[in-house]
């Protein structure tokens, strides 16, 4: 199969056209469409959203909710190696996600003044996963795992029913290995707005964590301010950088890895000749023809697929300028070049470790920062579920002994009332 992969010399490149990242307002039909769809669940409920359901998902349910015992059906029932995948994943996500768990701090100053700070967990989560042209069990236990380590109470999940009314094994499964509490059949917006707004019988959660289509990023954006949310995801993203030492069959691997998940996901390789470029290209074309989601992927390759040519120090530098999503380094010195890396999502170091590990089983987290927001943003982490809280305790001495720097700040910013709050504390009655 022919795909036209652009490959272009760095000196010829503007960094601002590698990944596609649309910069242009969320399109009115989708603005009006959500606003309309959030207006009515609030006003209308669990009746809204089997309306919604029935409208968008082409299936008619009596109940959105998901009977614990269908969890329990669908562990037993699936595959056994599947099975045995997603138990393995869950041990190496909890086993990394537990050390991110953090303490608070208490410290006594010699004046006697107590400060500290604690972490609590959120009460309530709500983890979209998404549905629509894959599913994704292995989301499930990225997003809900880190909620129970951070030690969240109750946990909603809701994810778009298939056509047959239910929703896929694996994802149940997935679930109830996790430690979900509710599943709600509900996708879309709707369920966006249900667990913004709860509703008869959707809660309303405190956070929103995982990613979604247009519809469901614009309605975590209306809804912020009622919730929490993780991060407003774009389209995903690969950035392969490699100093010729990788096997370009891998290299057009790991890009299609990327490219199968929409037409809007962006594969980049930067290397440093042109005939390794021609070479990956060549595996592209020949990989593609026996791929089931050739059709997802080739858009993906034509549209936004490109290949670069650069040295090494050059890529990196590149790199950081984008802050990509993932960041494959099949290098002979990945250490070498991770240590010169800032901005990224997640890092695959050498020619063994492909994206998919990270994706699936490695155990670090695959809900990441993309649209470049890794410049100042993280993946998903224990972090997303804690709260933090600073306490002070000072007695009448410690109040004392800073009282007239308090005052004297008070009163320069023209706030008399917080001045006389420390001095009433010292006033004969």
């Amino acid at each position: 199969m022919k795909i036209n992969c652009k490959i272009v010399d760095i000196k010829n490149l503007d960094n601002k056209n590698i990944f596609c990242r649309s910069v242009s307002e969320t399109p009115k039909q989708v603005c009006e469409a959500v606003e309309g769809i959030i207006k009515a669940v609030v006003a209308e409920g669990d009746s809204a959203l089997l309306r919604f359901t029935e409208k968008f998902d082409g299936v008619k349910l009596a109940e959105i909710e998901v009977d614990k015992a269908e969890l329990d059906k669908a562990e037993k029932g699936i595959d056994g190696a599947l099975l045995a995948a997603l138990k393995t994943a869950a041990k190496n996500i909890k086993e990394f996600h537990a050390k991110q768990k953090r303490e608070g701090f208490e410290f006594k100053r010699p004046d006697g003044a107590v400060l500290g700070q604690r972490f609590t967990p959120i009460e309530k989560a709500g983890v979209y996963i998404p549905g629509g042209t894959a599913r994704y069990p292995s989301t499930v236990l990225m997003d809900v795992i880190p909620a129970k380590i951070a030690g969240v109470k109750e946990i909603i999940m809701t994810t778009p029913p298939g056509k047959d009314g239910k929703i896929p094994a694996a994802t149940l499964a997935a679930a109830k290995i996790a430690g979900v509490d509710r599943v709600f059949a509900l996708g879309g917006a709707q369920a966006i707005a249900a667990m913004a707004y709860g509703t008869q019988s959707v809660p309303k959660v405190d956070k929103i964590v995982g990613p979604g289509n247009a519809y469901v990023t614009e309605a975590k954006r209306r809804v912020f301010g009622m919730v929490g949310l993780d991060m407003l995801a774009g389209p995903s993203e690969i950035l392969i950088i490699t100093d010729g030492s990788a096997n370009p069959d891998f290299i057009a691997a790991d890009m299609l890895s990327q490219a199968e998940h929409d037409k809007n996901a962006s594969a980049v390789l930067i290397c440093e000749t042109e005939a390794f470029g021609q070479e990956v290209v060549k595996r592209l074309e020949t990989r593609l023809e026996t791929l089931p989601r050739s059709e997802i992927a080739s858009v993906s390759l034509e549209n936004n697929g490109m290949i670069i040519i650069a040295g090494l120090d050059e890529a990196l530098k590149i790199s950081d300028s984008l802050a990509p999503e993932h960041l494959e380094l099949c290098v002979k010195d990945p250490d070498a070049a991770l240590s010169k890396v800032k901005n990224a999502g997640s890092i695959f170091l050498g020619n063994y470790t492909p994206e998919a590990l990270g994706d699936y089983l490695a155990g670090t987290n695959h809900t990441l920062p993309t649209m470049g927001t890794a410049r100042f943003s993280s993946p998903l982490s224990v972090d997303d579920f804690v709260k933090k809280s600073s306490y002070i305790r000072y007695d009448a001495n410690s109040l004392s002994g800073v009282s007239e720097k308090i005052v004297n700040f008070a009163r320069a910013e023209g706030l008399d009332a917080h001045a006389e709050s420390v001095l009433a504390r010292f006033e004969e009655n």
